[in-house]
């Protein structure tokens, strides 16, 4: 089995540890510019346990001519109906920055199917209702560059290439603008658990964005914080593993009583 099989023969869907006995998927959205190649340590240190199922977006890498897609409402209804066929046993999300709202509305619209997460983990990003715009999109290529580097997460080498920083930047640029063109529409509250995760020092996120996300639900909230920036998830990748580990075994516990 490779990383691109899956019941619907999806290209939005990557499999690095494939476990198909598991009893619970993990759906994991990378942050603006990400692929889901971003995921592939967090599939392996979840297997055989959880079934991660990392999603690779529309003009990137092997998606290349694929076209962006700049409307996160467009970009979370796409998704939804490429994750249907994986809604055969629990279904987790977790979204880091851009991911992380893009998993809310996905957690939105599952629920409307009736095919409610097990639960939202949402790391890098603050509440929906709190949603400011930031007008990145339109900053020159010089200022974004500088934009990206100062927030860490991508390899100081890719910079010293001048054809990846070229193919990199029309993706990080529509990212960039989906999510400021993005509008939190008032709507029904999720009732699965969401559990927030941050970096200490974050220069986008502050402690009350980080708590409005127990606004956005009837189920249980909470929140963890790990030394670091915005990118902490890459240094604390051990830590966040064994949070999300936690969470999802006393999950399926409760649904196996």
């Amino acid at each position: 089995m490779t990383a691109f099989d899956s019941p619907a023969d999806s290209p939005w869907i990557r499999r690095y540890a494939p476990a198909p006995d598991a009893s619970v998927r993990l759906v994991c959205l990378p942050h603006a510019g990400g692929s889901a190649a971003f995921y592939t340590k967090l599939a392996k240190a979840l297997g055989p346990d959880v079934d991660t199922l990392a999603v690779q977006y529309p003009g990137r890498l092997d998606r290349r001519h694929d076209p962006l897609i700049k409307d996160l409402a467009e970009l979370a209804d796409r998704l939804v109906a490429e994750l249907v066929p994986w809604t055969d046993r629990g279904i987790a999300l977790f979204g880091h920055s851009l991911g992380a709202v893009l998993g809310f509305e996905v957690a939105r619209r599952l629920e409307a199917m009736g095919r409610a997460p097990l639960t939202l983990f949402v790391s890098g990003r603050n509440a929906p209702s709190r949603h400011r715009r930031e007008f990145s999109h339109l900053l020159d290529d010089k200022a974004l560059i500088e934009q990206v580097k100062a927030l860490g997460g991508t390899d100081p080498r890719v910079f010293e290439h001048e054809e990846l920083v070229q193919l990199a930047l029309p993706v990080i640029r529509a990212d960039y603008e989906a999510v400021d063109g993005y509008r939190y529409e008032p709507g029904p509250l999720l009732s699965c658990p969401v559990t927030v995760l941050n970096g200490t020092d974050d220069p986008k996120v502050s402690p009350e964005d980080t708590d409005a996300w127990r606004e956005h639900t009837t189920g249980a909230f909470d929140s963890v914080v790990f030394p670091g920036r915005h990118f902490y998830l890459v240094d604390r990748h051990a830590e966040v593993t064994d949070a999300i580990t936690r969470r999802l075994v006393d999950l399926t516990s409760k649904q196996r009583i």
